[in-house]
This record gives structure tokens, C-alpha cells and sequence, in this order.
């Protein structure tokens, strides 16, 4: 409605302004011919020698039967025609008369009034035509003028309503689909049609809903994949919780202290393994939280502080370092914990005694890779494409404690900083995981 009614506005602002300016030409072009067929008609009474005898003004006025005719001297005093109108006399016409102005037009009351003069004899010839015909014309054009215009804005209201109508229908849909997406939380794309900017906005509007999805999907499968892991240590944690209580009850069964040692250690380690659960948890939801402020690293000293880490808890597994520094903008806490992550998953795997090996080192594209390598029974090839997936656990990992979410947290944290993960087998069989990081060598600048 608002882009009929401005169409309207419009076109009527330009057909008031044609309008007003052809009306105005037309008037200046018939007011010139007016002027000119006076001032013709006077040149050919004066030039005729008519006026030499007053008494031929009559003659005179045949030379235009509308026209009034009259001849007089400076004191406007003189003839007219018998029974005909005299013009109008004025000062402009005594002064022309008298010498003191060479000719005299302008307009009195409904007549055109020209001036000239009429001789050496002192006179002037007044001739003064109506200007009726002329005014009939020029409201005839107004009336016609006003018409047209008026039927320009109606119709061009109507195209702006109907080129509104048409236009506007995209934008529509993409208002029925927001509000459908508000009302039901129905992500279902848009269809397409077209390739204007409406169509480029669906599109985009189309991605958002894609991206929306995904993110429902993938909160759903978080939610539902938590609930599978946790469901198995929280099961056997109650049934020790159970058995520890029935075995307190006055005149039940005692417990031998060897069994009732290992329900305990059971107890213990159940609940690290739901702390550490929850941690990953907790973790991972950082990934839609705000963004902690990236700061510049040197990589070394980050990985070196979860070496030490890595090796309060390694046992007689050596872990031997190979780093070449390298410095990025990140987030120290969390490429910690990504590095601490690798650490642990090799050491978990290496079997007694074994070696896990560290790697960092530059690739030569702005980039340098972060490998952990380990002797254990390595991955499975089937396993190569999923072991950074969520809560993913091989086969002949099930028995080992941890929550599947290690590696998924190395995978976000290296993406969040603009890198990406790899893994495959080293050199000595086992896993080789790695991180592709951004950043260059030296001292950050």
C-alpha cells in the first residue's frame, strides 16, 4: 500500500509540474501571438496612410472587424469608430501620443491594449482586442491538463499497487516463514524462485535455517549421546552405592574388607569418570558460549606445561619431545587442554614402557603441525574418519576408562583457532594424531 501510495505521490508531482509548465508555455506562446497580430494589424493601418485623414477610421477598423480602433492626440482627446466600443485611453497611450514613449502594450481589464504612433501629426492609433477567445483556450487546456493528470495518478497508483503486489510476494514468504519458524520452530528451507536480490535473501535466510538445524541436531545428539555415556557409570555406581548400604543393615552379611575394598576403588573410580564426563561436557558447551580473548602464545611453553602434566600421571611410559618454536594468537587454557588431551590418549594406548612421541615443526605454509605419536596397536582403518566425533569410542576401547570426548575437544579447540586435525599411524605402528595450527615462528609481534 505504501509503494502505490508513493507512486501515486510521485507521478502526480511530475504530471503537476508537466502540466503546470505546459500550461504556462502555451499561455507565453498565445499571449506572443496576440502581441504579434496587434502589432502587425497597427503597422499595416499606419503604413496604409489611412490616418491622414481622420475621417478614414472607420476604413481602419475594417482591417480587423474584433479589434476597437481609436486615434488620439497627447491630451487623449480624439476619434473612434461610430457605434463601435472606443478602446480604454490611459496615461501609457497619452505618453505614446505625446512623443515621451515609442509604443505602449499592456493589458486593461479583458482587452490587449497596443499603442503606436500614428504620424508626425502628434497622434497615436490605440488598437485594443478581448482576450476571451484566449481565456476559453487557456482554461480548455487546464480542464484537459487536469484530466490527464488525474488519470496519470490513478493509474499509476494502480501499477504501484500491482508492481508492489508482485514484487512483495518473496518478502512475504520470507515473513510467513519467520513467523512460522517463531510459532512452531519448523526449519524447513523456503522455496527459490528467481535470481534478484529477494531471491539472494532467501537463499541466505535458507542457510540460516540450515545452519539453525544443524545446530538443533547436533545439541539433540550431544543431549542423547550424554545420556547413553552416563547411563552406564551411574548404574554401576548405584548398585555398589546399594550393595555398601544392604551390607550395613543390623544382622546382614558382612562384606570380607578385600571385597569391600575393591567396591569402594569401584565407587571412586566411577565417580572420576563422571567428573570427567561432566568436564567434557562442560568443555564442549563452550563451543556456543562466548569466546574467550585470544592472546599471543608461544606454543612451546603451552605444550610444555602439559608435558609435565602429562607426565605426573604417565607411570614408566617416557614421552620424548621434539618442538620447534612457534607462536600463534589463541587461547592458552584451552590449547592446553587440547595438548593434555593428545598426551593422555597416547599414554592411555602405549603400552608398558612405551614411548610416546611429540612433535612440532613448521610445514611451510603459514602453518605448523602438532603430532602425537605412540607405539600402541594403533587405529583401525574403519575408525580413521570418526575417532574425533563426539563420544566415538572404537570397539576394542570399550573397556577403558574415559568419556569419548577427549578428542572431540582437540577437533573444536583446533578449529576455533582457525586450524584442523588429523590422524593416521606413525612410524612405530601406533596412533598418530595431529593439529594443524596457524601462527609463525619466533617471538610474536
Amino acid at each position: 500500500m505504501r509503494v502505490a501510495l508513493l507512486s501515486a505521490i510521485m507521478v502526480g508531482m511530475a504530471a503537476a509540474g508537466v502540466s503546470a509548465a505546459a500550461f504556462y508555455v502555451v499561455r507565453g506562446s498565445l499571449y506572443s501571438d496576440l502581441d504579434d497580430q496587434l502589432r502587425q494589424r497597427a503597422v499595416t493601418v499606419v503604413s496604409s496612410g489611412l490616418l491622414s485623414n481622420q475621417y478614414n477610421l472607420p476604413a481602419a477598423a475594417l482591417y480587423g472587424s474584433d479589434i476597437r480602433v481609436g486615434l488620439i492626440d497627447a491630451r487623449g482627446n480624439g476619434y473612434t469608430v461610430p457605434d463601435s466600443p472606443p478602446p480604454p485611453i490611459g496615461a501609457d497611450e497619452r505618453d505614446v501620443a505625446g512623443g515621451r514613449q515609442p509604443t505602449s502594450l499592456h493589458t486593461v481589464r479583458d482587452l490587449r491594449v497596443l499603442a503606436v504612433p500614428a504620424g508626425p501629426q502628434g497622434l497615436a492609433l490605440v488598437l485594443a482586442q478581448p482576450m476571451d477567445p484566449m481565456r476559453h483556450t487557456l482554461a480548455g487546456l487546464g480542464v484537459v491538463l487536469a484530466l490527464v493528470g488525474g488519470a496519470g495518478v490513478v493509474v499509476a497508483g494502480l501499477a504501484g499497487a500491482t508492481v508492489a503486489e508482485a514484487g512483495l510476494r518473496p518478502v512475504k514468504r520470507l515473513t510467513s516463514a519467520t513467523e512460522r519458524v517463531a510459532a512452531t520452530g519448523d526449519l524447513r528451507p523456503i522455496p527459490v524462485t528467481g535470481n534478484d536480490e529477494l531471491a539472494r535473501l532467501t537463499h541466505s535466510f535458507n542457510a540460516m535455517l540450515g545452519a539453525v538445524a544443524g545446530s538443533q541436531e547436533q545439541q539433540r545428539r550431544l543431549v542423547a549421546d550424554a545420556g547413553h555415556e552416563l547411563r552406564t557409570p551411574l548404574t554401576s555406581l548405584r548398585t555398589n552405592v546399594e550393595l555398601l548400604i544392604a551390607a550395613s543393615q543390623p544382622g546382614a552379611h558382612s562384606l570380607p574388607e578385600a571385597d569391600r575394598k575393591e567396591i569402594f576403588d569401584d565407587v571412586r573410580g566411577q565417580i572420576e569418570e563422571l567428573s570427567t564426563l561432566v568436564g567434557d561436557l562442560v568443555e564442549l558447551a563452550r563451543e556456543d558460549a562466548p569466546r574467550a580473548e585470544h592472546e599471543q602464545l608461544d606454543l612451546v611453553e603451552v605444550v610444555e606445561r602439559a608435558l609435565a602434566r602429562a607426565r605426573r600421571r604417565a607411570g614408566d611410559i617416557r614421552i620424548e619431545p621434539s618442538l620447534t618454536p612457534w607462536t600463534m594468537f589463541g587461547d592458552a587454557t584451552a590449547m592446553e587442554r587440547a595438548v593434555l588431551n593428545l598426551l593422555d590418549n597416547a599414554v592411555k594406548w602405549s603400552p608398558p614402557d612405551g614411548v610416546v612421541w611429540v612433535g612440532l615443526h613448521p610445514v611451510g605454509d603459514g602453518t605448523a603441525m602438532l603430532e602425537v605419536a605412540d607405539a600402541g596397536p594403533g587405529i583401525a582403518d574403519a575408525d580413521l574418519p570418526r575417532v574425533f566425533d563426539r563420544f566415538y569410542r572404537a570397539t576394542e576401547d570399550r573397556g577403558r576408562p574415559g568419556s569419548g570426548l577427549g578428542l572431540s575437544i582437540v577437533k573444536q579447540v583446533a578449529q576455533r583457532h582457525g586450524g584442523s586435525v588429523t590422524a593416521g599411524r606413525g612410524t612405530a605402528g601406533g596412533a598418530l594424531l595431529a593439529m594443524r595450527l596457524p601462527g609463525g615462528p619466533g617471538q610474536p609481534g
